[in-house]
């Protein structure tokens, strides 16, 4: 099985991805975790990133797709994948469907965590708490991540929707509830 899954921050992206991937049998290719930890082992590429990182703003697309694309095609070695929080951007999505294409390696279906910002904010505060995380250090880089996803990733909801592969799942239940609807759609559209 090949996934893609987006979300607003917040949409619980990390929280299902590793569950979804477990319960498929998948890597769990987390672009967001890749770069955190290049970041926090001061690689070449973590250096780069890290400053785009703490305010909240979008890697450059050619570093995100160097990285996930290796991790993408070792996968695939493995099974098939689940990508968390790639792509970002409606020119990452075509180049890595361009590549992916190529490869016969394109995702299945592509499920879209809908989550209303309130509730996204809520989350991303009650994880600064614990995670230490850069990007949830305030409120107004939350929003800023916030209004970065709604201009440049939600986007990618068309794309996804025009050659079917886009399903849309409410991620403002309980994660138990969210996972079980996740994989009752999947397995009913996908006959997983």
């Amino acid at each position: 099985m090949r996934l893609i899954l987006l979300g607003a921050p917040g949409a619980g992206k990390g929280t299902q991805g590793v569950r979804l991937a477990d319960h498929y049998g998948v890597a769990h290719v987390a672009s967001g975790d890749i770069l955190r930890e290049h970041v926090a082992e001061g690689t070449p590429l973590g250096k780069r990133v890290a400053a785009y990182v703490a305010e909240g703003e979008l890697v450059p697309d050619d570093l995100v797709l160097a990285v996930i694309g290796r991790a993408v095609v070792a996968a695939m070695e493995t099974g098939g994948y689940l990508l968390d929080g790639f792509p970002r951007t409606l020119a990452q999505a075509k180049q890595a469907y361009a590549a992916a294409t190529q490869g016969d390696i394109a995702a299945d279906a592509v499920l879209f965590l809908d989550v209303p910002d309130e509730v996204a904010v809520e989350r991303l505060v009650d994880r600064s708490a614990t995670s230490g995380r850069s990007d949830d250090a305030s409120i107004d880089v939350i929003r800023h991540r916030l209004e970065v996803f709604h201009s440049q990733t939600y986007p990618l909801l068309d794309f996804y929707r025009q050659d079917g592969r886009l399903v849309t799942i409410d991620a403002g239940a309980p994660p138990d509830e969210v996972f079980d609807g996740i994989v009752r759609t999947l397995d009913e559209r996908l006959g997983a």
